[in-house]
């Protein structure tokens, strides 16, 4: 890889339409006198105590970026104005005074610990000003400066130059830009000496990628084709020849038979970084769609999701079919299962795993070894799309899924429009658990994927759970339960359009326990009259967990009877502990996919009802009244008619 750039283009693919280059440091440092000899290319007589704002055009320099450089006061009246140009800064300019050793001592006392209390996120050039005046028994910049560097990550680089005898002025400004358009941070961990892992996985991918032939490695066709792509200029075999000679001195294992090996590709751009060429591995990344944070950049990934509320995103049989591909190309022991580590790698080219937090990270179904099964991977990605369908189209690109997001998803009918067809054609449904604390919700979702409920982690947060159901007809559809804390239902129904995601929800209690019913109840009737105030009326069934226990028959009979007042079916008595569920996810994918069914009725719903019954056979009267009317006058001016005929 020659690593020629191409400045426009690097510019525009790194979304800076320009720079803004902050310039602080101690009184006299020199400051002012660097913005000017920049500008004018001599050394000012006559210096102001602030310059104003100074812009460098575009062609200024290779990247042909534009730089706003802002000189600023150290006096304390104008720290807030300091505070604030900091903080809108794309890169700052860190200056001391080469004859001065304080202010050398007043970057680590003073100046960069008050940009990291700032939490300052723009990289930082130091420079030291006055290199005409500095003692040559002083030490040298990098024996000053390593102690200075190891403690403060957020150096760039350092520099020293002269106003006065125009040394490495420009430079100091070329320096601030390069750190912004090409930023070391995201790419290289100074102190470990290495790539980090967000660059190692961003690179994999567009290895892998440009490995055409999927042989682990890249010929000299492959070699080229990536260099013309990323470069626009082809290598000559020379050339070629001699970056594999660097890779194999330096690697051996970097380079085999067959061509450079992702070790040798990984080797190559660490080796560009250490020697200063990050333009190079940044134009790689750019070209592939990266931004500066090593993710795919929007508009490669985002599209405009239009939908109802009441609509969600499926898979479509494309991605389903890609992505059990995925799972048997990832399941290198063939044991029908992914293993944490066989998981981790197929997300390897991805910026992390996305399942290794919340709300995936135990929403499946593992084996005892911590495998996922094809249906349990199958359904996460079921999960992720139902919750984030951006992120999800995002990581099935990062996984190597060539289609566009209109191929991967497709939007359902709305449940409004379900519910007058009296049918679904849904394939994944979400059940909202309902429930007291200590009802049994947990114990719910942790057996749906297999687990025991003392397995759950405490929390006070939503929790999921995934899993197939495969019905009494053959077919098999996707339950995602989401479990609700009782704490959050307040908030869950303040939003008018909470319950448009649901397809059927579950009231669960401790048939045991008589508080716990009435919280149910509760629950049911809260649920019921916010569906019926925003037409986003859902089923519901009610739960009666830990039926192996001594039951309390005022619940159970206060249970049958509101059940039967409300018009859904009575209590389901399940029993965890025993094993015994009374086929309850059968029986909630079976009512959510009969969503005219099931719907409870409160008494004020009841009520309103009736009204809406008596008010259309009132109107129905009426309006059978009028036609009469209009009938007997229609009669009225035939006869009239007939009669003034025949006189």
């Amino acid at each position: 890889m020659a690593g020629v750039t191409a400045p426009a283009a690097a510019a525009n693919l790194a979304g800076k339409s320009g720079v803004r280059v902050v310039v602080i440091g101690d009184p006299g440092t020199g400051k002012s006198s660097l913005i000017i000899s920049l500008a004018t290319e001599q050394f000012p007589e006559n210096v102001p105590g602030v310059m104003p704002p100074t812009r460098l055009p575009a062609d200024y320099f290779p990247d042909r970026v534009p730089i706003t450089i802002i000189d600023t006061s150290s006096s304390p009246e104008q720290k807030a104005k300091l505070i604030a140009e900091c903080q809108s800064a794309d890169a700052v300019v860190l200056t001391y005074a080469c004859d001065r050793p304080s202010t050398l001592e007043r970057l680590s006392s003073f100046w960069l610990p008050e940009l990291r209390r700032l939490q300052l996120k723009a990289p930082v050039i130091v420079v030291g000003c006055k290199l005409d005046l500095r003692d040559e028994q002083q030490v040298s910049l990098e024996q000053v400066m390593a102690p200075i560097m190891q403690s403060f990550r957020e150096i760039e680089t350092c520099i020293e130059c002269s106003a006065l005898r125009q040394i490495q002025v420009p430079e100091v400004f070329y320096y601030a830009q390069k750190a912004v358009l090409h930023p070391t941070a995201p790419l290289f961990d100074q102190e470990l000496q290495s790539l980090k892992p967000r660059c190692v996985r961003a690179l994999k991918r567009i290895f892998i990628m440009c490995d055409h032939d999927k042989d682990g490695a890249l010929s000299d066709v492959e070699l080229n084709e990536f260099q013309v792509r990323c470069f626009s200029a082809p290598l000559q075999p020379t050339e070629i020849s001699g970056v594999k000679r660097v890779v194999q001195e330096k690697m051996p294992e970097g380079v085999n038979e067959n061509g450079l090996t992702l070790t040798g590709f990984l080797f190559l751009h660490a080796l560009f970084i250490e020697k200063g060429r990050l333009e190079t591995t940044w134009t790689v990344l750019r070209k592939f769609g990266y931004d500066n944070d090593l993710k795919l950049r929007d508009d490669l990934i985002a599209a405009p999701i239009k939908r109802a509320p009441d609509q969600t995103l499926e898979m479509t049989s494309e991605v389903v079919d890609f992505l059990r591909g995925i799972f048997n190309m990832f399941d290198i022991d063939n044991d029908g299962a992914l293993l944490p580590a066989e998981l981790d790698d197929l997300f390897s080219t991805a910026p992390e795993n996305p399942w290794s937090s919340d709300p995936y990270k135990d929403s499946a179904e593992t084996n005892v070894l911590g495998g996922l099964s094809l249906e349990g991977f199958l359904s996460k990605w079921a999960l992720m799309t139902l919750l984030d369908p951006a992120s999800c189209f995002a990581n099935l690109v990062y996984v190597g899924y060539p289609g566009d997001f209109g191929s991967a998803f497709t939007i359902t009918r709305k449940r409004r429009v379900d519910r007058k067809k009296q049918q679904t054609q849904r394939n994944v449904f979400q059940c909202y658990v309902f429930g007291a604390r200590a009802s049994g919700k947990t114990a719910l979702l942790q057996s749906f994927i297999g687990r025991q409920p003392s397995d759950a982690v405490p929390s006070n947060s939503e929790r999921f759970a995934t899993n197939t159901v495969e019905l009494p007809d053959g077919t098999r559809k996707t339950l995602i339960l989401r479990e609700i804390p009782e704490g959050d239902v307040r908030s869950l129904l303040a939003n008018k359009e909470s319950l448009a995601p649901c397809d059927v929800a579950v009231f669960v209690y401790d048939s045991c326990d008589e508080y716990s019913w009435q919280r149910a109840r509760d629950l049911l009737v809260q649920v019921a009259t916010h569906g019926e105030n925003t037409g986003y009326e859902i089923p519901c069934l009610i739960v009666a967990a830990k039926d192996d226990l001594d039951q309390s028959s005022q619940a159970l009979q206060e249970s049958t009877r509101v059940s039967q007042d409300m018009g859904i079916e009575t209590p389901i008595p399940i029993s965890v502990r025993l094993r015994d569920l009374n086929n309850i996810f059968c029986r909630i994918v079976h009512t959510a996919q009969q969503p005219h069914l099931s719907i409870p009725e409160t008494e004020a719903g009841k009520t309103r009802r009736q009204y809406r019954q008596l008010l259309n056979r009132s109107l129905m009267v009426v309006s059978v009244g009028a036609a009469v009317a209009v009938v007997g006058i229609a009669a009225y001016r035939v006869y009239a008619a007939r009669k003034n005929s025949s006189s």
